[in-house]
């Protein structure tokens, strides 16, 4: 087998069989499951002015496909876009960058690779779509057609680009995590608002699914007998199916151009893909920097002969965690780019001078996402650093470590939150300062419990941007910092939450020390 498909198969083997992978796949099912809501359920996903599709087989593949196109394209760059990084952090890269292959059919191997997991997880949602229109079925038949059609030209070539972005980001970016998680959310909200004029640039949309949601604006138009634009949402809406008005949707006829477009989207990913790869770096990362500071340090400076051993200061036992929690905060501050920080104090100035509202709705969870790798990084670092054995033989690992890790992360998220606290409390708002604390607190809590079970980042990264694009939104179930409005025992359920998740973090951490 050629080393190319070699890098296919190995470094899609690999990282399928990661606990973040197989914890995605699970939500994904579990996500899917939601996507066509049973015929009882107080929801729906995809609803145009009241109106709602019978569940017949074009219904439920269309639906699907463009619930999954639209679901993987918000998480699937979050799950693969650590190709190169595995490959310089094992060092197979530079084992990789000692054989013959081409930068290109590198680059080319990664995306095909991305594209092959992402595609792994359309699979199984394929599959889920199938089963439950058995279990739904109104009576209509099974049609197998108007199930692959919409997966073929919606989310399939979707998924390919996601994938190319993927690699795209890790060539021009690789060192800077921090921007790719906040690039590709400003790229992925920009794509998801475009709104073609007419028909001629739904070829221009990438994810594919305007096309479908036009047709179906067009039809309710039709019911209703008028010219005014249909009120059409996607995501999970509240509301009585029953009290929903339906309309036979029997899939739609792609036109030609469509389809071509689509087709042009999948070789335009391989042509970027050539474009970017003579700017590849191959491995070489360069490790100049480190060995000219070793170089200009003195032989005095680094011969341990004139060191004076009774000079030094005798070493004292020290068990509290105040110094830990210290070393943490400066750990969480120190990582990344210094110019991050800039962007911090931007978001907590403006806190101080938007409106209220917009302040707590908007910039607030952008704020705490722009901190994903920080969280991410909590309780993971143990093991990328090969660090764990080490952590597991320290003093009160759970006791002093973890929630030292714990309580500077909280410091961190509560003192960018700073300026918002101050504000409701001049307005008296106790439970909204409350809100934020406790929200602060379970966004930690979910990072470390995350770090813990998967035993590395995607998986929060992943958990992170999604609720964070859902509470920009002002999804109201997963409004965990009180920005709008609950009821009075709202606060003690985050209170709760919070404290479920850190004793879970807490079992778990301490059943992994027992195992080891």
């Amino acid at each position: 087998m050629s080393p190319f498909f070699n890098i296919i198969k190995l470094d899609y083997l690999q990282r399928t069989r990661s606990y973040a992978f197989l914890i995605t796949l699970c939500a994904s099912l579990a996500i899917a499951y939601s996507f066509v809501p049973e015929p009882n359920s107080n929801y729906s996903t995809i609803r145009i002015s009241g109106y709602v599709g019978y569940y017949n087989a074009a219904w439920f593949g269309y639906v699907t496909a463009i619930m999954t196109s639209f679901f993987l394209s918000l998480i699937g760059f979050y799950l693969i876009n650590s190709g190169l990084k595995k490959d310089i952090e094992t060092k197979v890269g530079q084992i990789i960058a000692s054989t013959s292959i081409s930068n290109f059919k590198y680059l080319l191997a990664k995306t095909l690779s991305n594209f092959l997991i992402l595609s792994t997880i359309v699979g199984v949602v394929f599959i889920m779509s199938i089963i439950l229109f058995v279990l739904y079925n109104e009576g209509y038949s099974f049609e197998l057609y108007q199930f692959i059609k919409p997966y073929l030209l919606i989310t399939i070539p979707t998924m390919f680009l996601i994938s190319v972005i993927a690699v795209v980001f890790e060539v021009f970016l690789g060192r800077f995590s921090v921007l790719q998680n906040i690039g590709y959310f400003f790229l992925f909200s920009a794509l998801i608002t475009f709104t073609p004029i007419n028909e001629s640039q739904f070829n221009y949309d990438l994810f594919g699914s305007k096309i479908v949601i036009h047709q179906l604006e067009e039809m309710v138009r039709e019911l209703t007998n008028t010219d005014e634009n249909s009120n059409l949402s996607i995501g999970y809406i509240l509301s009585d199916i029953d009290s929903s008005k339906k309309f036979v949707f029997n899939g739609m006829d792609f036109s030609m151009s469509f389809i071509i477009s689509r087709f042009i989207w999948v070789v335009l990913g391989f042509i970027i893909i050539a474009i970017i790869s003579p700017f590849f770096h191959r491995f070489n990362m360069g490790n100049l920097k480190s060995t000219k500071k070793l170089n200009n340090f003195t032989e005095n400076e680094i011969s341990s002969k004139n060191i004076n051993l009774l000079k030094l200061p005798k070493a004292q036992i020290n068990y509290s965690i105040l110094p830990l929690i210290k070393t943490e905060v400066i750990l969480l501050f120190r990582k990344g780019k210094k110019w991050l920080w800039v962007v911090n104090l931007l978001g907590m100035l403006l806190l101080v001078v938007l409106p209220f509202k917009v302040s707590h709705q908007i910039v607030l969870p952008v704020l705490w996402f722009l901190q994903v790798s920080r969280l991410s990084d909590l309780t993971a670092k143990e093991i990328t650093n090969n660090l764990s054995h080490f952590v597991s033989t320290s003093y009160k690992p759970i006791g002093r470590l973890l929630l030292s890790q714990v309580s500077a992360a909280v410091v961190l998220m509560l003192l960018l939150a700073f300026p918002l606290i101050i504000r409701l409390g001049l307005l008296i708002n106790f439970r909204g300062m409350l809100a934020i604390i406790f929200g602060g607190v379970i966004v930690v809590m979910v990072a470390v419990l995350l770090g813990i079970i998967s035993k590395g980042k995607k998986l929060f990264e992943v958990l992170f941007f999604m609720i964070t694009y859902a509470n920009i939104n002002l999804l109201s179930f997963v409004d965990y910092f009180g920005a709008l409005k609950h009821h009075r025992s709202y606060v003690i359920q985050l209170a709760v939450l919070g404290l479920l998740l850190l004793c879970a973090s807490l079992l778990i951490k301490k059943n992994q020390l027992d195992n080891d």
